[in-house]
C-alpha cells in the first residue's frame, strides 16, 4: 500500500511536470546530458530561469547532477522519468 509520503512526493513530482518550459527541459535532457548554458541556449531562456527550473526539477527527483570540473551536467534521473514523460505525450497525443 502506498503510504501517505509517497503520495506526498508523487504529488510534488506531478506538479514539477506540470509545467510546459520544465517538461521540454526533460525532453531535452532525455536527448544528452546538458549544462545550464546550453540550455539557456537551446530555450532562448536566461541562465538564471533555467537554474532555477532545473532546482526544480531536482529536487522533485527528475533530474540528476554531476559535476565535470566547475561545470554543472544535468541528465534525466532514470528511466521511469523519460517513460513517464512520454506516456504523457502519448496520452495526449490519442485519437478518442
Amino acid at each position: 500500500m502506498v503510504d501517505r509520503h509517497q503520495l506526498e512526493e508523487t504529488a510534488a513530482m506531478f506538479k514539477a511536470l506540470a509545467d510546459p518550459a520544465r517538461l521540454r527541459t526533460l525532453i531535452l535532457l532525455a536527448e544528452q546530458e546538458r549544462n545550464v548554458g546550453e540550455l539557456a541556449e537551446i530555450e532562448g531562456a536566461q541562465i538564471g530561469t533555467v537554474s532555477a527550473r532545473l532546482k526544480l526539477l531536482l529536487q522533485a527527483r527528475l533530474v540528476a547532477r554531476r559535476r565535470e570540473g566547475k561545470a554543472a551536467i544535468y541528465s534525466i534521473a532514470d528511466a521511469h522519468v523519460l517513460q513517464l514523460v512520454e506516456n504523457a505525450i502519448a496520452h495526449i497525443c490519442e485519437e478518442h
